[in-house]
């Protein structure tokens, strides 16, 4: 689409576009004036022709009619002008013409070959199926001489007994049989068509075909095997048939064990439970009940989420293979287009710094260049955001070059200036030593440059932004403002330093109007999806967060090892990588790095059905986010006893009615065998959509197409492209109207848009909801973890800004649960794997865990301060079921350790913030999720900065107040407490109560435990005060100060004695 470098604002349904360039001034130009003609029957814009011309659908009166009227007028209407009467002629580039043309030439040039007669048993041209005629062995004489067929211009094909052809070139009869054709060893072979000029000719291209293919390039990496593919042509070992990826199951040594240690778990809790509910708590009952409820169910939580992890496995790709069977040497590349989405809302809570760096890694990424188109969605429609992209455009055209030349990792500049590695001993350029620090300095000017229009933007004038030729900014009421799009890069040669082309860069801010829903994060990423179908429409689509970069270059090669595969990959609907994360302090204290879910839970997943999506770091198949089914697979034949009597009881019958319906069969292809092809080619033609190769439009009418899409013929038409690809014939002021028009706010409008098409509306986590409908769907998706991390973002790492984000991805899963989408009774009878829906429970249900916790977790100070237990006197069996208990947890947690690589601590660091978070976050997200759900009350939790420091991880110090701090700090406290009162007492009453004291101090000390980074973070910076020492001071010195009230020796222990003074006071 060429806009002229200018900033596109428009809003469909005003009927205006805004030009905007920092030479010209800015005008408002209606549809009419963009072509000159509008259609007098639909009100769309008329389309020019190859020539540049408009379309004149009538030479008399040049009434205007596009294409599309006109094709309907001539097919199902009056096939006349609706001006002057004048019936419509066939014009140049109608299809009917255009098909009409190449029959007819081919008819002229076949029957000069003798092969279009039209005598008895011979076959005209017209009648011929399509295919045939452009057949490779076009003289076929089916055992039959031929006199005006030269002897070496014969081909010889022998069809078998019983009439069925091999090749699809159709005869007069169908059940006409020829015998088998003798060949006489005393004549030459040319007779029969070998040795011939036309043989020889054919030889030498299959040769040439060959050697195109045997491009081998040795594998020097893993053992890879796999199935063998249909292509003929390819030698047995040659590597570029092999499979691009495989999967490398977990070693049955470490998994084997695994599996036991669960099966014995799941046993040792039955007979846990069966204990437990045998023996209550006669004084204590409303403790005992509340423990055995809080119990059950962790214990039914601990299922949803550890069978899930039953068939875990790795994968491992082949890029090597990738780029052998896709780009050939003196050949254009022929890997797949990928559209890279880039989402970000407010620049001073996502500094424009950041989302350059992601730009820049995602432009210098090492794939094609015009391969790659890099969308930026700015759904705050920021004039900030707009400079900042056209100052990273700017750098791009030196930065990218510098990154491909000299092959660096990773290709943020931000990231890769910053890592402390010495860079020049592995590189042997001499030159690389002076262009980096070059580099470097260019990028500290792209800095202070940036740097300075956030500091510019800290404060907004009065009249609002205008740019540079004075035109106000479109976006300067947020609420209320146009579509616009700017094409940065990828158009009007704009090249890199060294004249090489870049990919695209596409600024996009959709509109917004008051009155109209949004829909947040998923209505922009709809928006990015039918922009980019209309400019770029690539097959696959990748989106990241504008604070994740990408880490590893070749990221878009490891997916399309999955996506590309002949095999596997078209069943495949996203590949997921996993997340990780820079800036966090060493020790991880708030589980920032989620390791725990990204390499044991989702490697799980991925031996089932695939990974869950986790929104951000995905590659997509477009026509899976269209709400497409998957592909099924072709079931094998079913088997038949014919060993077997007829009286079977296992198939009785069946082979009478496979018979049967084999011959129905047999006779529906017969009859339309000849007609089935052009049939198909005329239903597309009706539909208007040429060349597209599916079948969606023959069995989808416009009205449904509309309802589903909207209302754009142009991405209609995209969008039934499954290989991706522009429509043939759309000009540019076509796409410049359809852009606009598919990012209006009124666009998805009772269509399927956010409810079976896109990303799916109704949770602020659109991407477990859009995910789990893919899933439902009957697509898979694939779990993909190279040996470098593809993408690394940023995390809060602050204890409140932690909590918070939590906090959101619970209130997501509490508005799933409530939903119609809810996977406990969504979805059945579709082709969701019961696991993997076990898997998308444990997703939505886990914020019901707060509220057993938080009453599991205040149980022991409640037990120290009334004296009680919620367990009875402890018996030699209940010991040995307590102790297989805690054995069988520990033993888990260490095998999947082992086959999932996660060090201890990660694991502790896993298991404590999920108490902190179960306590806080989880509790908040379910009321509030409650209250909007069911009573349309939306509420928010403010935060508040009340210290900072500076220095190294300063945010990790900073304390921030917010409401979702008061239940964890509530059960510290009284669990410190407890723990005092508990001591205090058995010191008061003698050695006999401190039995009974032990267990009641250890289910205290495990929640403070737990606890323990949640105090450490509300304590603040460690080199003033180390927390540790705090809280044993405070449990220290209540001790000793009852101990000494204990001790005392000027008290009596029978109390006070009175005695007579002898002094004479008188």
């Amino acid at each position: 689409m060429d806009t002229k470098g200018r900033l596109v604002a428009g809003s469909h349904n005003r009927n205006e576009f805004v030009l905007i360039n920092a030479d010209d001034i800015g005008r408002v130009t209606s549809v009419k004036e963009l072509t000159g003609q509008i259609c007098q029957i639909c009100g769309d814009e008329v389309e020019f022709s190859v020539d540049g011309e408009p379309f004149v659908a009538c030479n008399e009166c040049a009434f205007p009619v596009c294409r599309p009227c006109y094709e309907y007028e001539r097919r199902e209407g009056n096939q006349a002008c609706p001006q002057c009467k004048t019936r419509y002629k066939r014009i140049k580039g109608d299809l009917f013409v255009l098909l009409s043309l190449i029959l007819t030439s081919e008819s002229s040039s076949f029957s000069s070959r003798g092969i279009g007669r039209t005598t008895s048993g011979i076959t005209t041209h017209s009648e011929m199926d399509p295919s045939a005629v452009n057949s490779e062995i076009p003289l076929l004489t089916y055992g039959q001489e031929d006199d005006t067929i030269s002897a070496d211009k014969h081909a010889l094909i022998i069809p078998p007994y019983g009439g069925k052809q091999i090749h699809p070139m159709p005869s007069a009869d169908s059940s006409m049989t020829f015998p088998p054709r003798p060949m006489d060893p005393k004549k030459d072979l040319a007779v029969y068509g070998y040795g011939t000029v036309a043989w020889k000719e054919r030889m030498e291209e299959w040769k040439r075909k060959q050697n195109e293919k045997l491009q081998v390039v040795k594998h020097q990496g893993g053992k890879g095997g796999g199935d063998e593919l249909d292509d003929a042509d390819l030698p047995k070992m040659d590597e570029g048939r092999q499979p691009l990826s495989r999967k490398i199951p977990i070693p049955s040594s470490k998994i084997s064990p695994y599996r036991i240690v669960i099966l014995l778990r799941v046993a040792i809790l039955g007979l846990f439970f069966h204990y437990r509910i045998r023996h209550p708590v006669n004084d204590a009952y409303g403790l005992w009940l509340t423990s055995i409820i809080c119990e059950i169910w962790f214990a039914i939580s601990w299922i949803f989420d550890q069978f899930p992890k039953w068939f875990p496995i790795k994968r491992e790709t082949y890029l090597d293979r990738l780029s052998l069977r896709y780009e050939k040497e003196g050949k254009p590349s022929e890997l797949a287009p990928i559209d890279i989405f880039v989402s970000t809302v407010d620049p001073m809570k996502e500094p424009p710094l950041i989302t350059a760096n992601t730009v820049l890694s995602i432009l210098s990424v090492d794939y094609p260049i015009d391969k790659v188109a890099c969308y930026v969605s700015d759904d705050g429609a920021a004039m900030l955001t707009f400079e900042a992209l056209s100052e990273t455009s700017e750098f791009a055209r030196k930065w990218v070059p510098f990154c491909k030349k000299f092959k660096i990792e990773p290709r943020a500049p931000e990231w890769y200036f910053a890592q402390k590695v010495d860079y020049l001993r592995d590189k042997v350029e001499p030159t690389f030593v002076r262009e980096r620090r070059a580099m470097k300095r260019e990028y500290e000017e792209f800095k202070v440059r940036i740097n300075a229009l956030v500091a510019m933007a800290q404060k907004v004038p009065e009249e609002g932004w205008t740019m540079q030729d004075g035109t106000p900014w479109p976006g300067n009421n947020v609420r209320d403002h146009p579509g616009m799009i700017q094409v940065f890069l990828g158009q009007n040669g704009v090249r890199d330093i060294e004249g090489n082309e870049l990919p695209r860069l596409i600024y996009v801010s959709r509109e917004k109007r008051p009155g109209y829903e949004h829909h947040k994060k998923a209505g922009a990423m709809n928006s990015l999806i039918r922009v980019s179908a209309v400019i770029s429409n690539a097959p696959y689509l990748l989106n990241v967060d504008c604070d994740h970069y990408i880490n590893n270059s070749k990221a878009l090669r490891e997916s399309m090892c999955f996506m590309m595969d002949p095999q596997a990959g078209k069943k495949i609907c996203y590949v997921q990588f996993p997340q990780r994360f820079d800036g966090i302090d060493r020790h991880d204290r708030y589980s920032n790095r989620n390791v725990v879910f990204f390499d044991i839970n989702m490697k799980g997943l991925d031996g089932i059905q695939g990974p869950i999506y986790v929104g951000t770091g995905c590659v997509f198949r477009r026509q899976a986010l269209y709400g497409h089914d998957a592909p099924k697979k072709a079931k094998p034949p079913g088997k038949t006893c014919n060993c077997w009597p007829k009286w079977c009881c296992c198939c009785f019958g069946s082979r009478k009615k496979t018979k049967k319906g084999k011959s129905k069969d047999d006779k529906k292809k017969t009859k339309n065998k000849e007609a089935l092809t052009q049939i198909h080619a005329l239903e597309n033609i009706e539909e208007g959509v040429e060349a597209i190769g599916s079948e969606k439009s023959a069995l989808m009418p416009q009205a449904k197409l509309e309802k589903k899409f909207g209302q754009s013929p142009v991405f209609i038409a995209s969008a039934l492209l499954e290989n991706g690809g522009v429509p043939a014939g759309a000009t540019s002021a076509s796409l410049l109207k359809e852009a606009i028009h598919v990012i209006s706010c009124g666009y998805e409008d009772k269509t399927e848009w956010g409810k079976e098409v896109g990303w799916i509306y109704g949770s602020v986590t659109e991407d477990i909801l859009t995910g789990f409908k893919m899933h439902c769907h009957g697509w898979r998706s694939v779990y993909c973890m190279p040996k470098r991390p593809a993408f690394k973002g940023s995390a809060p790492i602050n204890l409140s800004d932690r909590l918070h984000q939590v906090l959101r991805w619970a209130l997501g899963s509490v508005e799933i649960l409530l939903s119609r989408h809810c996977p406990i009774w969504y979805g059945y009878g579709c082709g969701l794997k019961p696991l993997e829906r076990f898997s998308y429970i444990n997703s939505v249900v886990y914020p019901l865990t707060s509220l057993p916790l938080l009453a599991y977790c205040a149980l022991p100070a409640v037990c120290l301060l009334t004296g009680k237990f919620i367990v009875p006197e402890i018996s030699n069996y209940a010991s040995i079921i307590f102790m297989g208990m805690f054995i069988s947890i520990a033993v888990t947690s260490v095998l999947e350790m082992q086959w999932g690589g996660v060090a201890i601590d990660d694991l502790w660091r896993n298991e404590q913030f999920w108490v902190i978070g179960g306590v806080s976050s989880h509790f908040f997200a379910l009321i509030q999720g409650l209250l909007k759900v069911l009573a349309g009350v939306n509420t928010n939790f403010t935060v508040t900065s009340k210290a900072a420091d500076d220095g190294e991880f300063s945010d990790l110090y900073l304390f921030k107040w917010t409401s979702l701090l008061i239940p964890p700090m509530t059960l510290m406290i009284i669990n410190i407490i407890g723990v005092v009162v508990g001591v205090s007492d058995a010191i008061n009453n003698g050695y006999e109560s401190w039995g009974p004291l032990f267990g009641r101090l250890f289910f205290a000390l495990w929640v403070i435990v737990h606890l323990y980074p949640f105090l450490k973070g509300f304590m603040g910076r460690q080199d003033r005060l180390p927390t540790i020492i705090v809280v044993w001071s405070i449990l220290l010195a209540s001790i000793f100060s009852l101990l000494w009230v204990r001790i005392n020796p000027f008290l009596s222990r029978d109390g006070i004695v009175l005695e007579v003074c002898g002094l004479d006071c008188n």
